[in-house]
């Protein structure tokens, strides 16, 4: 795995490809992140900098998705299809889990589903972040609620044309 280390608003993220496109975007404190202990890191690999500056534009609000080689090779075909259901949430929306189990075809697999979400290694670029409890409540997000929260707020803001002072303070 070859890396790179970005700093977002939101606090460095590693940044990580295969040879087959982008594997991770993990925050410092990411639950399931296994570290770089064995990883190369390489600051001008193709895949990363293309990574970077569709971040970029994303933190300044001029995109709202992104095109990019993924590698999901990492997961089972249930969370495949599962990662493959969150790209289809737009921009500064959000669903529920429910949803997306039923998106998938199997409306029973709630948990399993959030599971799934949990263990998206491709934080932001396949927005885990836009789901949320049926009854609203934001819960658990591997890169740690308050960052769900505030990509949220950051996606709904620009929506708007304004930037958040929530965001503004992490800057």
């Amino acid at each position: 795995m070859i890396f790179a280390l970005y700093p977002s608003p939101l606090g460095q993220l590693v940044l990580a490809a295969s040879p087959h496109g982008l594997a991770g975007v993990y925050f410092e404190e990411h639950r399931h992140f296994k570290g770089i202990a064995e990883w190369q890191r390489d600051d001008a690999y193709s895949v990363l900098q293309h990574t970077a500056q569709q971040l970029d534009d994303y933190f300044a609000g001029t995109r709202v998705d992104f095109d990019l080689p993924l590698d999901l090779s990492l997961g089972t075909a249930f969370q495949q299809s599962v990662w493959q259901a969150l790209r289809n949430i737009a921009f500064g929306s959000t669903t529920s889990y429910a949803a997306i189990a039923r998106q998938i075809g199997n409306p029973r697999a709630v948990r399993a589903v959030g599971a799934a979400n949990g263990r998206n290694p491709l934080s932001i670029i396949i927005p885990c972040h836009r789901v949320i409890a049926s009854s609203g409540a934001l819960t658990g997000y591997a890169g740690g609620v308050a960052n769900k929260k505030a990509l949220l707020v950051m996606e709904a803001s620009f929506r708007l044309n304004k930037v958040p002072d929530l965001l503004l303070k992490k800057m």
